[in-house]
């Protein structure tokens, strides 16, 4: 007989279905959301590793970058200290650069853990050697910036402990200053950071610190010989492979793929932005260089486009991930000029020989990167209603980065010059750093015994 059911009585019956429903499904949502966890993790893991992966390319277009714009007769000399930096730098930032930059913290100075990846959860070791190898490269990077500005007279062996010291001390402490909390969070959190510094990528942590160093080490090393004449005038020394600079140019273009989109850590839907912004940057520094210099000594030069393009990534390094495209073509179009007349300022007012501008484009430029996110971020920019708080905290960290680096790198260079001595001889340097230093030519037959 039929019996008719109340609502109350049916609505009951079906929420006790979809509750049971609901429980044995659970083991099936539950192990769904443990795959879309283990997934995003893997593609954090795989992308941070193609992104390091960019960013240790870039080692060969610093090498290409120097050796262009130095002479023949010290190519190779150039060529084993990009070695160095990177092979001797990577031992030294397992063992202990990387437990300074990101261990516990001590007082907002420097980090106390985690040297040679001691102490690592299991679970968390995966993570941690992806992130060491991303950061590893990012310390071979600062390091091979100073052998630029010091090119051309440095003894090897004395050049073997500068590069040791920067990536294991004066790199990664002032890095824990603004990127301690990177890898334990809080408890590594450095001070500039706890003042809310900006600086996704480096513009000040790798670039300015390494540009600041070279303007160091070039100081100290005094210029090669031939740079001035005897009333104060700086003479040319150009470059022998114009097309080789351009070729590492190139390189470190694509490598800052790597750079600035890698900094994420994270596959996520950012990374395009960053990207494109970051090469609209390099576009806006390649013009505004190639149309100042162009203005400025009546022919648009090679060498100074070629620096304005990298003027413009260093630029965006530090706000890629914080402004819109359009200020990134701004960003870069300012650093393309800043960088002329930086390498003019300090070649013929300061009299310091940087035989490749490294401190202009990396020093200069690099801090000019650091305050441009107080100007133009979307959220805390001056441009965009966010009053001087966010760029007055910019300043206080381009301050401080050049305070710390020009003033370790000098006090290191001097140490090194009063214990090993710095500079090679004379006839070493007439001779060239791949003879006297090397035992052997970059170009077999074609050594230059003078100072041309």
């Amino acid at each position: 007989m039929f019996s008719r059911k109340s609502p109350t009585h049916v609505s009951k019956r079906l929420a006790i279905g979809a509750a049971a429903l609901v429980a044995a499904l659970a083991p099936t949502f539950a192990y769904a959301q443990e795959v879309e966890v283990l997934t995003q993790s893997n593609a954090n893991i795989l992308w941070t590793l193609i992104a390091a992966c960019l960013v240790m390319i870039m080692q060969a277009g610093f090498a290409c970058v120097e050796c262009g714009f130095t002479r023949a007769k010290s190519a190779g000399n150039i060529m084993m200290k990009n070695f160095l930096d990177f092979a001797a730098g990577s031992i030294v930032f397992f063992l202990f650069g990387f437990g300074v930059m990101f261990g516990l913290d001590a007082g907002g100075f420097m980090g106390t853990s985690g040297f040679a990846l001691g102490g690592v959860a299991e679970g968390d070791m995966m993570w941690t050697y992806t992130f060491w190898f991303f950061q590893s490269v990012f310390a071979a990077t600062a390091a091979t910036i100073v052998s630029g500005g010091m090119a051309e007279r440095t003894k090897f062996g004395s050049y073997v402990v500068v590069s040791i010291v920067i990536s294991g001390l004066i790199y990664p402490i002032s890095g824990h200053w603004a990127w301690g909390s990177l890898w334990l969070g809080d408890d590594g959190a450095g001070w500039l950071e706890a003042l809310g510094f900006c600086d996704f990528a480096g513009s000040s942590v790798v670039h300015s610190v390494g540009g600041w160093i070279a303007l160091a080490g070039a100081l100290v090393l005094g210029p090669r010989i031939g740079k001035y004449s005897e009333d104060g005038k700086a003479n040319a020394i150009p470059g022998h492979n114009i097309p080789l600079a351009g070729l590492g140019v190139f390189i470190l273009w694509f490598g800052w793929f790597g750079f600035n989109p890698g900094s994420t850590t994270t596959a996520d839907d950012t990374i395009g932005l960053i990207a494109m912004n970051t090469s609209l940057a390099a576009c806006g520094g390649t013009l505004g260089a190639m149309i100042f210099s162009w203005f400025r000594f009546g022919k648009p030069d090679i060498s100074m486009t070629m620096n304005g393009c990298l003027a413009g990534l260093v630029g965006i390094t530090a706000p890629c991930a914080t402004v819109t495209p359009g200020p990134s073509i701004i960003i870069g179009l300012v650093a393309g000029v800043l960088v002329v007349l930086a390498i003019e300022f300090i070649d013929k007012v300061l009299k310091i020989d940087d035989p490749v501008g490294a401190s202009s484009v990396h020093g200069v430029c690099g801090a000019w990167g650091t305050i441009a996110c107080g100007l133009f971020n979307v959220d805390g920019g001056l441009f965009y209603g966010g009053g001087m708080g966010q760029l007055g905290v910019q300043l206080i960290g381009v301050g401080v980065f050049f305070v710390w680096a020009f003033g370790a790198g000098f006090i290191l260079m001097n140490i090194v010059k009063g214990v090993f001595g710095i500079r090679v001889t004379k006839e070493e340097e007439l001779k060239g750093l791949d003879i006297a230093e090397h035992g052997s030519e970059s170009y077999n037959g074609f050594q230059l015994f003078s100072n041309e």
